[in-house]
Parts: structure tokens; sequence; C-alpha cells
């Protein structure tokens, strides 16, 4: 593109004019991010396959209204060697001033959020049939449609199925959704793509260099992370940057314009979480907090790198992103070889859960301050699995005044193996999600607690005698999944050692069979016969337990006390009902001591006092 002030679509001298109009794309080839679009409507147009109706959508500022007037102006391209539709679009044509322009008498915008009832509608359903003034079309450009009334949807349906041949319509909308399928079914559609950042950065450095403007790499890449794939967003943001910092544009003025976090420093606060250093990750938060940064905008941005180090992760490549910083790529990619995905995937649920927190709190600072708390507090702590599997390790014993193996720091001095390694932490900090702060069971007595044999320890003579001994097998083996489908499915016919017949119910999975069998193999260490029998089998387990579930629940009702108590309080229902094992019943006297007055036992001893 040539400079703005002497492009003739840009227009020349004169007022000043912000920067989204006057670098605004004239053609298809100065389009940045929609390719897929481009490349299609040239084979359309190469082929002479042109549409009747375009439905153009996306996210604000990615070039909607913009590619809409340079379709129309390839619609209606005219030089003195080119008289028909082009997507090349070189040399300056007869309409395409004009066009370019909003001002051209055959080429009618229109904003349906203020038209947007059928009285509009008509009067284009009339205008169509006359023939267009000096161009080879006439065309209706159609901004944000989704905002039109049904009523003016449904006058507009024939005229967009049929219209005549020398008329043309685009339609541009944020609310795809929102568009009848009716009308989108009448439309080619193209969905603009968000602009990748980098392009975004690269087109603003562009911009500079025509504008005179010295700007930083790190301002830019702020800049067009802040436009969130919005080309129109970035260039407006630029603009700003450009008046408050005069001919030069640096990172620290974009910072403090957009209220952003220093990058190095969210990462400082960032490895302070990560080694549950809550006094250092407190003290660089006020700081960032005392310099102007909003307490949300730091936890977005700490969501925005916990997201950047779990994709460098598993796309390394992410790495040579323009947009990112050589901070964000040299220790984002460190931590992303260190940090385990769970602890990751748990700041992340946390900064996510805290955000809106903070954003609606009466004193947002302190919220933020209890959201770091909570996340340096658990980034020394082990996953459940984890835990579970040191309690497995530990045996299940812990000592007088100490929680389990869980608190034992591995050998990188941290526990289970969490964030705290990840950041070369030697030793778990006090009061920081360390020490105690990891017992997750506490015992209360010397007995040992038990814990499932594992797999390789069952013995060969496992004994099988029902389905209720396969479900507590699934369960000593932690099979939550195989217990549920055992359950829910199976209905037992016969059962030996080594063989298992069983019937299904219709909606079991079809490899059941084979998934008993091999459960049974790895579990008891023989192999197993599972056949389906034609046989219905006895009832399920779960019909069996909604069974012995209904007749406690007659018998409860049936019983006098309940009885007086449900009608003495109408409304009332019962909800469950509890009966405790033989165990507890042996323990516990539930006959009550009768109360003074009350004819009670007498013992035959008194009777002689």
């Amino acid at each position: 593109m040539s400079e703005a002030g002497k492009d003739p679509i840009s227009g020349a001298g004169g007022a000043y004019r912000v920067l989204a109009r006057k670098y605004r794309p004239r053609d298809f080839s100065s389009l940045i991010g929609q390719e897929p679009m481009v490349r299609t409507l040239t084979n359309a147009f190469a082929s002479g396959r042109i549409a009747q109706a375009w439905m153009l959508t996306g996210v604000r500022g990615v070039g909607k209204t913009t590619t809409a007037r340079i379709l129309a102006r390839a619609l209606n391209y005219r030089t003195a060697s080119i008289d028909a539709p082009s997507i090349a679009l070189d040399e300056l044509g007869e309409h395409c001033q004009a066009i370019m322009e909003g001002r051209h008498v055959d080429v009618i915008e229109m904003d349906a959020a203020s038209h947007t009832g059928i009285d509009d509608i008509r009067e284009i359903i009339e205008q169509v049939r006359y023939a267009p003034v000096s161009a080879r079309y006439k065309i209706y450009i159609i901004d944000e449609v989704h905002m039109l009334s049904t009523q003016a949807f449904n006058g507009l349906l024939k005229t967009l199925e049929e219209p005549p041949p020398h008329v043309k319509f685009i339609f541009a909308t944020t609310e795809i959704r929102k568009v009848p399928i009716t009308v989108l079914s009448r439309c080619q559609r193209f969905d603009l793509r968000r602009i990748d950042a980098a392009l975004i950065k690269q087109d603003l450095a562009r911009i500079g260099r025509l504008e005179g403007i010295e700007a930083e790499d790190g301002a830019l890449a702020m800049i067009a992370r802040a436009a969130e794939g919005s080309m129109r967003d970035a260039q407006s943001i630029f603009d700003q940057a450009i008046a408050h910092g005069g001919e030069t544009v640096t990172a620290e003025a974009v910072r403090s314009m957009l209220g952003l976090s220093d990058r190095a420093r969210i990462i400082d606060l960032f490895e302070s979480l990560m080694k549950g250093d809550i006094q250092a990750a407190l003290a660089e938060y006020r700081a960032q907090y005392d310099t102007g940064a909003d307490p949300a905008v730091m936890l977005t941005d700490l969501a925005e790198f916990n997201h950047l180090v779990t994709r460098l992760r598993f796309v390394p490549e992410a790495a040579g992103d323009a947009s990112l910083t050589e901070d964000e790529r040299i220790r984002g990619a460190a931590m992303a070889e260190t940090l385990s995905v769970k602890v990751l995937s748990r700041t992340w649920q946390m900064l996510i859960k805290g955000i809106p927190e903070v954003q609606g709190a009466a004193r947002p600072v302190s919220a933020g301050e209890m959201v770091l708390i909570r996340i340096a507090h658990a980034a020394t702590l082990p996953t459940l699995d984890e835990a579970l599997r040191m309690l497995e390790d530990d045996g299940g014993h812990s000592e007088p005044g100490r929680g389990p193996s869980a608190a034992r720091p591995n050998g990188n001095g941290n526990a289970g193996g969490s964030g705290a390694s990840a950041v070369g932490q030697s030793r778990m900090p006090t009061g920081s999600g360390g020490g105690n702060a990891m017992r997750l069971v506490e015992s209360h007595s010397a007995t040992p607690i038990a814990t499932p044999t594992p797999e390789a320890q069952v013995p060969d003579e496992v004994p099988l005698r029902s389905l209720a001994d396969i479900a507590n097998l699934a369960t000593a083996n932690r099979d939550a999944a195989f217990k549920a489908l055992v359950r829910r499915h199976v209905r037992l016919v016969r059962i030996e050692p080594g063989m298992l017949e069983i019937g299904l119910t219709d909606d079991a999975p079809r490899d059941l069979a084979g998934q008993i069998g091999d459960k049974l193999k790895a579990w008891t260490g023989r192999r197993w016969m599972v056949t389906v029998s034609r046989e219905k089998g006895g009832a399920t387990l779960a019909e069996e337990e909604s069974s012995r579930r209904e007749t406690q629940m007659s018998d409860a009702r049936a019983d006098p006390a309940v009885a007086a108590i449900l009608s003495r309080f109408p409304g009332a229902r019962i909800i469950d009902i509890r009966i405790p094992d033989a165990a507890g019943d042996a323990d516990m006297d539930l006959t009550p001591a009768p109360e003074p007055g009350l004819d009670a036992p007498v013992d035959p001893d008194d009777e002689n006092d």
C-alpha cells in the first residue's frame, strides 16, 4: 500500500484521520489474515461462479465492512482495459474511490441496528427492480444484519432467493447464530478469522514506519495481545499510544496506558507462587499494585502465562510466536519442562475462579491476595493420586503427631513432586503448604489403615461366589467404572471357579463379557471363561439394592412410631434409612434409660431390702 497521504482512496491532506480509517485495506491483497476467503473468491471470480449473496461473520474489527466494500469494488470493477468483475484491483477503477468512501449511488450501505423493521426492507424490495445508475451491479451492504426483526427477515427471503441479475447482497454480522437458517441457506458464508497477534504486530510496525514513529518491539507486542485478534482495535490502541508518547511508543507507556502488568514481573510472581513462597508472591503483587496494575488484570495475566506454559509443554514450537517477549519464551519453556500438567491445571482452575471474585469484591486488592495465598498454598500440595500413592507406599502407617507419608518430602525436598520442585525449591516453606499442611488424612489410632492389596499380590485362589464379590474386587483394585458396569448391567446365572455364566441388560456394552474376563484374569491370576447365557439370570446388584431400599421404606412407613410422626407433621416424608451394622449394635446400648417415676426393671435383691 502506498503512503496514506498519496493514496487516492485514503484521501490526501486535510483533517487528521485515525489510523483505522487511514490504513483501511483497499483490495484483497492488503487484507490481513483472511487468506481462505480470498482464495475462495479468487476461484469463484475466475470461473464465473459469482454468488448472489454473501454472509460475512466474525468478531468486531476483523474487517467485515471493509471486506464488503472491497467485494463491491471487485464486482463493479471497470478500467480502460478491464470491464468485468475482478479480484486483481491493482489499478484504480472508475467506481473504486466512491465505493471505498461509501458514497457510490449503486452501492447502498444500511445499518440494520437503526433500520430493523419491515418498512425498511420493503423499501429495498421496491428498489431492486430498477437497474443500477452507472455501475454493473446494484449492491446492498447490510451491516449487523442479525438485528433485523423477524418480519424483516421474512420479507427479504423471496427477494434474496431470486434477486434480479443486476442485484447483489452482502451481509455482515457479529452474531451469526441470531440469523435465521432460512437466510443463511441463501447466502455464501465466510467466517472471518481473528487475526494472529504476530500479523497484527507486523502490520503495526509497518504503519509506524509510514508514520515516522519509533515503536519498541515490546510495546507492539502488548498492543497486539490487547487487541485480541481485532486489527481495528490494535490500530486504535496504537493511535492512542502515539498520542500518549509523542514520536516514540515505549513498552512502559503502553503498559501504563492500558493498566497492564510488566510481563517479566508477572513471570516472577508466577514463579514465587509455584515455589509456594507466599511472602515473596505477596510482596511482588503489592509492588505491581502500587505502580498502577489492576488486581484483576494481574490475575488475568497470570492465567495467560499459566496457559502459555501449559501450551509450551505440548507444543514447544509455540515459543516462536512473535508476540511473545524474550522472558516468556525462555522462562516459559523452562517451566514447561518441569511443572507437571496437574499442577498447571489446578492453578488454572483457581485463577479462573479467582478473577470474577476479584472483579466483584468490594476490596479487589485484598481479594487478589487471598487468591494468591490459595494458589501458593496448593502449589506444594500433592495431587489426590499422588497422596494416595504415598499412603500406599507408606503402608498406611503414620507416626504419632505426624500425618502419613504425604508429608514426607521426595528426593527434591518436596512432597509429591508438585510445583515446588519444578522451580528449584529445595525445601517447602513453613506456612505455605508444607509440613503439616500436607497431612490429608489424620490418624486417630495406632491401628494401621487397611490398604487394598496390589494386583500382583492377589492370591490365585481369590474366592468369587457372587456378583457382590466381583464388585468388591473392583473396589479393591480402584476400578470404579468397571464396578458400575457390573452393578448396572450384569445378571448372574452361574459361577464356579474359573467359569462365569451371566446375562446382560439390553443397554449393556457389547464387549462387557470380554472386559469381565480380562479384569478377573488380571486380578485373580487365573484364566476365567465368561459366557453370556440365554437365560435371563437373577437381578442386577443395582436392582437388588433398589429392591432392598423399597422394602426398608415400606417397613419404615409401617412402623407405628414413624407413622405417628408422619401423621403429626403433614408434608413430612422419609428420605433416607440408616441401619447400624452388627459391630455398631454390639458397642451401643440403644435401650433408653428409665426416667424417674416410670416402671423400671427391679433387681430381685432389692426386694429383700
